[in-house]
């Protein structure tokens, strides 16, 4: 901090308490208006677009779970995900492990 919000924040000499009291409450309003607009928003808004991102889902859709694992999705349920991660095997997880979607565009992988 600067010097200037050293010398703003500290509290005056004598004079009147309540004055005091409501610059000390504007004070915790503005560190809370911050706290909002700096961490809580902004984690709002990503949890919305991974809610998105998972409802946004299909069959064929190539993903990547949290615990690393890619795979190409053969089934769906409200709550469920069927990934096919080799010929003839099928692993089913949370719809909430899934990570990211791999798309062709962004693999780089020729065909």
């Amino acid at each position: 901090m600067t010097h200037a919000a050293f010398l703003l924040m500290a509290q005056p000499q004598g004079g009147n308490p309540t004055d005091s009291l409501i610059s000390t409450l504007i004070m915790f309003a503005l560190i809370i208006g911050i706290f909002y607009f700096m961490i809580l928003r902004p984690q709002q808004k990503r949890q919305k677009e991974r809610q998105k991102m998972l409802e946004a889902v299909k069959k064929g859709d190539k993903v990547v779970t949290a615990g690393g694992l890619h795979g190409t999705v053969a089934g769906l349920d409200e709550k469920t995900i069927l990934l096919q991660v080799a010929d003839n095997v099928k692993m089913k997880f949370d719809r909430s492990a899934v990570n990211t979607i791999i798309r062709e565009s962004e693999s780089g992988e020729k065909s």
